[in-house]
């Protein structure tokens, strides 16, 4: 059975996949190994772990992945995220690799595009407007110059905003569902504080995205670059509503400006056919299901503080 290495096996990612294997994909097709886990993806010492496991493909989630903590520190963002992948790729070539790395990008790298782009292609030029979608970007260009020079066999998979149970309150569903579950149960008043709920997002089940991951793993074709999303443009106010009927409540809106972003992206959604023609993939899970079963991650993990 071959083994895939997971990076960052700790985050939300990472966690569900190794939590969820089964539904992923056919658990007898691959073997999850992931690094120690107080092992830094730039530590030295990354080179032997990676030989001691042998890895036959390798899927790269290893990063730091708030916004708005990589404006406070744009040094730490690109460390971990460029050059912590330039040393994995190091790893991999002292252990004469031979498989496939999934290299997990960004929808961000695109930055601020008028509505006439929409929806945004992978010929899109990138136009990074934060520290974290720059730090992607340069691991993009790395990544596709290892595949040219090196001989390594990397796709890069460009996911848009991916939501579930156990992603972390700092990113905005996460954030409402948690709000909305403390109001249900009588912990907070019946306000909801938010940010700009006028934007769009493309939103897909995490559960989806990385079934995507595993496509580009068997499907995907070396140096290109892959939209990972639903296809579909949801406002966020649209998003509120459909939480609060699913937990048949109500509350005031309060706008939150610590919440805004300066200068934030109005529209976001993706051009999905590339990764559909080749590899089949498409995401089937809808944001209601979606939702649903993050706010009960929420109700549970709230009434059992």
């Amino acid at each position: 059975m071959p083994t895939l290495l997971v990076t960052g096996h700790s985050g939300f990612v990472g966690r569900t996949l190794f939590e969820r294997i089964g539904e992923l994909a056919d658990p007898s097709r691959w073997q999850l190994v992931s690094l120690p886990d107080a092992l830094d993806i730039r530590s030295a010492e990354l080179a032997e772990s990676v030989a001691a496991l042998a890895p036959d493909a390798v899927l790269h989630l290893a990063a730091l992945s708030n916004v708005d903590e990589s404006f406070r520190d744009p040094d730490g963002c690109f460390d971990v995220n460029f050059r912590g992948t330039l040393n994995l790729l190091r790893a991999l070539r002292a252990a004469q690799f031979g498989g496939r790395m999934v290299y997990v990008s960004s929808g961000d790298c695109y930055g601020a595009l008028p509505d006439a782009l929409l929806p945004v292609t992978e010929n899109t030029p990138l136009r990074p407007r934060s520290p974290y979608a720059v730090s992607k970007t340069a691991g993009e260009a790395l990544c596709y110059q290892w595949s040219q020079t090196d001989g390594l066999d990397i796709v890069i998979a460009r996911p848009f905003n991916h939501l579930g149970p156990g992603q972390d309150a700092r990113f905005a569903i996460a954030s409402f569902c948690q709000q909305i579950a403390r109001i249900q149960q009588g912990l907070a008043p019946p306000v909801l504080s938010i940010g700009n709920l006028d934007v769009t997002r493309d939103f897909t089940d995490v559960r989806d995205v990385l079934r995507g991951y595993f496509a580009l793993l068997e499907h995907g074709r070396t140096g290109e670059a892959y939209n990972v999303a639903s296809g579909r443009e949801t406002a966020l106010r649209e998003v509120i509503d459909m939480l609060l009927d699913i937990a048949d409540v109500e509350a005031t809106i309060q706008s939150d400006p610590a919440r805004q972003r300066s200068a934030e992206q109005r529209r976001v959604v993706a051009n999905v056919a590339k990764v559909r023609e080749h590899t089949g993939w498409s995401s089937r899970i809808t944001l209601r299901e979606t939702l649903s079963v993050t706010l009960d991650h929420w109700k549970r993990r709230i009434r059992d503080e």
